[in-house]
């Protein structure tokens, strides 16, 4: 009997061993992968730099200009201030001072000279805020005609842009700026389309009492 059992045993193990064996091997359905539902990234192109216009360093201060005055850790002392009619400016401290036909830098060496009298060493700063005393004038195919306070820096297309830009009718070849200097007027023509590309050559800096016409 047990001669028999032995026999049987003999037989089922290794067959159920086999049967075991094959089904670990046999793979299992593997899924594949889910397709992404995510748009693709648009890396966005690199916008292309502005340029800025500095205002002029050698721009004369005038009567109604508006300056400010910045003394390092003397507040009292700082402050905004409109040059009057007589060309003069009133510094606490320091009194009138004659800002009128002087260039921003020669103004702040005018006043650190003055302070190195109550201080050591003063930092002085003057910045040109308002420029009242210069103009310029705009004729013909734009929105505002006549006189534009000029501001430091100004260029061609900003004074295009402060006058309302170019009427419908504008002939943009035929631009040209008038200006006078040394008693002789002289007239600049203006490459306007390129200007407005970003052609900093064809932004022309203005000067006062330029008159830009546009046919």
């Amino acid at each position: 009997m047990k001669t028999a059992n032995l026999l049987i045993t003999a037989f089922f193990v290794p067959a159920l061993m086999t049967l075991a064996q094959d089904k670990a091997a046999t793979p299992e359905a593997v899924s594949a992968p889910a397709a992404s539902t995510s748009a693709p990234t648009t890396v966005a192109a690199p916008l292309p730099a502005v340029a800025s216009v500095a205002p002029d360093n050698s721009y004369v201060i005038g009567p109604t200009d508006v300056l400010s005055v910045t003394v390092w850790k003397e507040p009292t002392l700082s402050g905004t201030y409109l040059v009057r009619p007589d060309g003069m400016i009133s510094v606490p401290l320091l009194g009138d001072l004659l800002a009128n036909g002087l260039t921003a830098a020669q103004l702040t060496e005018q006043i650190s000279a003055r302070l190195k009298k109550f201080m050591q060493d003063p930092t002085v700063t003057v910045i040109l805020t308002g420029i009242n005393s210069k103009k310029i004038y705009m004729l013909g195919e734009v929105g505002r005609k006549g006189p534009l306070d000029m501001t430091p820096g100004m260029t061609l297309l900003q004074a295009i842009g402060t006058a309302g830009g170019l009427n419908d009718f504008a002939n943009t070849k035929k631009i040209y700026i008038l200006r006078v200097e040394g008693g002789a007027q002289q007239k600049i023509f203006v490459h306007y389309k390129q200007a407005v590309k970003g052609d900093l050559s064809a932004n022309i800096a203005l000067k006062p009492g330029d008159t830009i016409v546009v046919p």
